[in-house]
């Protein structure tokens, strides 16, 4: 006979099971038969972890977190096993369950399906993918849309940022979309090479160019011949190596060490600096007929405290390749510390949130990532989840949607486009989190004047 809580049971969409002190299934409603695949008949009398079975039932089991210290979990992402194997990705809540008297007699928890909110997220992700390039930034996707013509074209690129944005991603890219994409790639990191060196390094030498020059040695212009040679930090040539590089880059010649003849080579340059040239051209550290040389076309690509929106779509992404390199499981991070990564500046940029997820999977080996895996430094003073980080991610979404909306002159159509959301889910974040409009929002257009 069905009881009436189990009618009101499975009325509720969420999957709902309960649990006693012994940790045997005492309830399960229709959706959680749905969801896992098991009947109820089956779930009912057996221990959880047999029926409801998630990727952190052994490390960091949700329930018993909740059994232990008394406090509810909300909405934290892990995946389960169904029935028939299949692995589906279900957001659970969890608190406990209580006599007339207030004694706690057991635990209910409750999931959601987020299966197609994943394969939704993870199409949105795609969207964002360029040649490993991950954003939707509305200047990253700026420089998205102008790559392909840049690539077809034959002439040098600066590439300007801070260190850790992903220069040479772009440089890997623009030569991947270019005719010389079946040739030599070749990676100089400029700064990385005493002076003495860094010369004979990219031109190469003859032999008796120096002691111990016994025979004749390429430098990485020939092995980059036909295709392209990306010089990095370029900003530390010295005065020497810069007059080289100008006239190569003026007759497509150049001499290696202890050569009287002139090489003849068909590279395209790509360069890269985190520094301020314009600067160095003042100081006269830097050439400024070379600065215009290699400044044909110029890319600065911004720091990530300047588009915190990639923050979830890179922690997704370095999540999903250390997954499939360590050969783990883990199915995300927790609210609190998508707050804290939000919430910081990052001045190692995208190279120090790939770090920070390195180091969190040292330590969490399966589930979700939480605050205790994080590098010391990010970690708040008491140590772990902070619920009032809720609040503050709340903060930091609000103040990303009204940087969007006044960006885009508070026109809700081309701020939507821009965030790759629709505008009805728009609406619904602006309402949700009091974001309040000017009268004009930018839809109206002038009608000409009298």
């Amino acid at each position: 006979m069905t009881s009436n809580t189990d009618i009101i049971l499975d009325s509720i969409a969420d999957g709902v099971f309960t649990v006693g002190l012994d940790w045997r299934v005492t309830s399960f409603n229709a959706a959680a038969e749905k969801i896992t695949g098991i009947a109820r008949d089956e779930a009912i009398g057996r221990f959880c972890a047999e029926v409801f079975k998630t990727t952190v039932c052994e490390s960091n089991c949700v329930m018993r977190r909740t059994m232990e210290n008394g406090e509810p979990v909300i909405d934290e992402e892990v995946s389960i096993v169904r029935a028939d194997g299949e692995t589906v990705t279900v957001s659970v809540s969890t608190a406990l369950l209580r006599d007339r008297e207030g004694d706690v007699i057991g635990g209910v928890e409750t999931f959601r399906d987020l299966s197609v909110i994943k394969e939704l997220r993870d199409a949105l992700i795609g969207r964002h993918d360029f040649q490993d390039i991950i954003s939707k930034n509305h200047l990253m996707q700026r420089l998205f849309d102008i790559m392909p013509e840049i690539a077809e074209s034959e002439s040098t690129v600066l590439i300007t940022g801070a260190s850790g944005t992903g220069k040479e991603l772009f440089a890997r890219a623009i030569h991947d979309l270019s005719p010389r994409k079946g040739k030599p790639v070749v990676t100089v990191n400029c700064g990385a090479l005493p002076d003495t060196l860094l010369e004979a390094e990219l031109f190469g030498y003859r032999a008796g160019a120096f002691t111990d020059a016994k025979k004749d040695k390429p430098g990485r212009f020939a092995m980059a011949e036909g295709g392209t040679i990306f010089l990095d930090e370029i900003g530390d040539l010295s005065a020497a190596t810069q007059v080289k590089l100008l006239r190569f880059l003026q007759e497509r010649v150049y001499e290696p060490l202890g050569s009287t003849a002139s090489v003849k080579a068909d590279i395209r340059v790509i360069t890269a600096t985190n520094r301020d040239l314009d600067a160095m051209i003042r100081d006269g550290t830097f050439r400024e007929d070379l600065y215009y040389r290699i400044n044909v076309i110029k890319l600065s690509i911004p720091p990530l405290r300047k588009r915190r929106e990639d923050i979830p779509l890179l922690t997704d992404h370095f999540i999903k390749r250390f997954n499939r390199l360590r050969n783990r499981n883990i199915t995300g991070v927790s609210a609190g510390v998508m707050a804290i990564l939000m919430e910081h500046d990052f001045p190692g940029n995208v190279r120090e949130l790939e770090n920070i997820i390195e180091h969190a999977f040292i330590l969490c080996r399966k589930g979700q990532i939480r605050v205790d895996a994080l590098p010391e430094y990010l970690r708040p003073a008491s140590g772990g989840e902070i619920s009032g980080r809720l609040d503050n991610l709340q903060d930091i979404e609000a103040r990303f949607l009204l940087e969007s909306l006044r960006r885009n002159g508070w026109n809700r159509t081309r701020t939507a486009a821009e965030l790759g959301i629709h505008k009805t889910t728009l609406w619904r974040k602006i309402s949700r989190l009091g974001i309040e409009l000017p009268s004009k929002d930018g839809r109206s257009r002038p009608t000409g004047r009298k």
